[in-house]
């Protein structure tokens, strides 16, 4: 077996700790939603892999066809990146909300400031 019979498989588990990496170590809010968003797409294509055959047709009962591709997965996947773009769009709004309340995105200078005590 060659090291890329299953490339699908390695991109996933690539994109999938590039984006988590990203979310734990950035201070930037902006960048956390990108980190999320490539996380996302790991599994979208670790998702639309799973439900794909190599030799599979489109799973319509034709003769002379025995494998099928299953098609679930496809179908979650274009909920999955529905709710990920709403997810993305929530997250940026309140990044912007942030940003209008503390000046900053840097995740480091909200939290100091937050912990400062306020006049009394």
């Amino acid at each position: 077996m060659s090291l890329f019979a299953h490339y699908n498989y390695h991109l996933a588990i690539i994109l999938a700790m590039i984006g988590f990496y990203t979310m734990i170590s950035r201070s930037n809010l902006v960048k956390k939603v990108i980190g999320l968003n490539v996380f996302q797409v790991s599994v979208f294509i670790l998702f639309i892999s799973i439900g794909v055959h190599e030799d599979g047709t489109v799973p319509i009962l034709r003769e002379g066809y025995e494998i099928y591709s299953n098609p679930l997965p496809h179908v979650l996947i274009l909920t999955a990146i529905v709710v990920g773009i709403a997810v993305t769009a929530v997250a940026l709004a309140l990044v912007v909300r942030i940003r209008e309340e503390y000046g900053t995105v840097e995740e480091d200078q909200v939290q100091a400031q937050d912990e400062e005590p306020g006049p009394t």
